[in-house]
């Protein structure tokens, strides 16, 4: 196929960053087709090769994948550097790769951290508390965490902490596990994230790495918990089903 030239190579580069923005704000979740191309062409008044030069843009970035008589199928989330992140991911696996790179950036974030940023910190924790009242403080959670990765400075650190919640609030295995432990009473806890704030306050990289180790460490233990106790629920639920369906087979036996 000729790769498209001119206008119409601005106008397939457009699509692919609009279907891309469209992927990443999911409105086409991991698994879904994507619209036709007949139905793309009509929508966005363009051309079917012009459709085929963005699908094929897409596909080269690793966010969908082409099914010879079936369609296009989203595969991948966008992040914000331009790489695909994986949505298989599980909450466990998550957070022991946040105890890996959280605890060292925000040790790099206490030799670099500004007043005006430790001052945004704590007005996240108040917002933090306020918001845990009305059950919606995993926002300020986020920005919590990603002002921290802003501190170091380094462009590489903030986009993996970026990536890592990007999979935290869209893989599927994420999002069930952390509902879960959220519907226990599970939030954010404040005093949790002021011994990271003090930690960093004082500049003390030790400190902050311990600090933020130790809650993401309670975080683990509470999906532990949660995971645990909806494994006990399934097997309870399957064994009472089973006594159920051995107390018929009894009933009719002696019938």
């Amino acid at each position: 196929m000729n790769r498209a030239t001119g206008k119409n190579r601005r106008l397939y580069l457009q699509l692919a960053e609009k279907l891309a923005d469209d992927i990443a704000a999911g409105r086409f979740a991991i698994g879904e087709r994507l619209p036709p191309e007949r139905e793309l062409t009509t929508r966005y008044a363009i051309s079917r090769a012009t459709v085929r030069e963005a699908l094929i843009a897409l596909e080269t970035r690793g966010l969908v994948e082409v099914r010879q008589g079936s369609g296009v199928y989203v595969t991948a989330v966008p992040t914000t550097s331009g790489l695909p992140l994986p949505m298989d991911v599980d909450a466990f696996e998550l957070s022991e790769a946040r105890l890996l790179f959280e605890g060292e950036v925000v040790a790099q974030a206490a030799a670099q951290i500004t007043d005006e940023q430790l001052d945004q910190l704590e007005a996240l924790l108040d917002e933090m508390e306020s918001a845990n009242r009305r059950n919606h403080g995993e926002d300020a959670d986020r920005r919590f965490h990603l002002a921290i990765a802003a501190a170091t400075r380094n462009a590489a650190m903030i986009a993996v902490i970026e990536s890592l919640w990007t999979i935290r609030l869209q893989s599927p295995k994420c999002v069930r596990l952390f509902g879960r432990s959220r519907r226990r009473g599970a939030k954010p806890v404040v005093d949790e994230h002021r011994a990271i704030v003090t930690a960093l306050r004082a500049r003390d990289a030790r400190a902050a790495r311990n600090a933020m180790r130790a809650h993401l460490q309670q975080v683990l233990d509470c999906l532990l918990d949660a995971s645990e106790r909806e494994a006990l629920r399934e097997t309870r639920a399957h064994i009472a089903a089973q006594r159920s369906r051995f107390a018929g087979a009894r009933r009719r036996a002696t019938a």
